[in-house]
């Protein structure tokens, strides 16, 4: 079979994820020309649970990631809106430091992952989705957790819903 332009199917097998297309667009994240709310900013202002919050520390806060790469994938945002780690203080640096340990063992506790990619995109042409708002990842990984469905698929499952992964993780915290 071929392809219409239509999503008919052809030999491949394709798993579409239109969802994701809003985030490519820019919903929940600020972009260059895009004056919508910074969504690191509002967070906080929610409740934890409405904001997907695990910890809220004093100079940063952990929350669950919307478009997670893996279950269980967080963010340690500064409370303050900077985008470079060089613009924050010795306390926000070493809190973040910090919380992102106690993330890599509470994490452990809830979903046993065998490692972690942890990082900062600095700036837009890094890859960094919310670049005007500093932000560690913590990611869990396990083994063959790179399976087809990103690589081939464009697709990531996730085996549990981003409000109960957030409540375990909370609770473990």
């Amino acid at each position: 079979m071929t392809i219409d332009g239509l999503g008919m199917p052809d030999t491949w097998q394709r798993l579409w994820a239109p969802h994701r297309l809003d985030y490519l667009r820019g919903e929940n994240r600020p972009l260059e020309g895009n004056d919508s709310e910074c969504p690191f900013c509002r967070i906080p202002t929610l409740s934890d649970e409405d904001g997907l919050i695990v910890f809220r520390g004093t100079y940063s806060f952990v929350v669950m990631n919307l478009y997670p790469y893996n279950p269980g994938h967080l963010l340690i945002c500064a409370y303050r809106h900077v985008a470079d780690l060089t613009e924050l203080s010795v306390n926000e640096r070493s809190e973040i430091t910090e919380l992102a340990a106690h993330a890599m063992l509470t994490i452990r506790k809830v979903s046993a992952p065998q490692g972690f990619n942890l990082g900062m995109n600095q700036g837009a042409v890094s890859g960094a989705g919310v670049a005007e708002h500093i932000h560690q990842h913590v990611v869990p990984r396990w083994a063959g957790d790179a399976n087809f469905m990103p690589i081939i698929g464009k697709t990531k499952v996730l085996p549990q819903l981003l409000t109960i992964t957030r409540d375990e993780i909370a609770k473990a915290w």
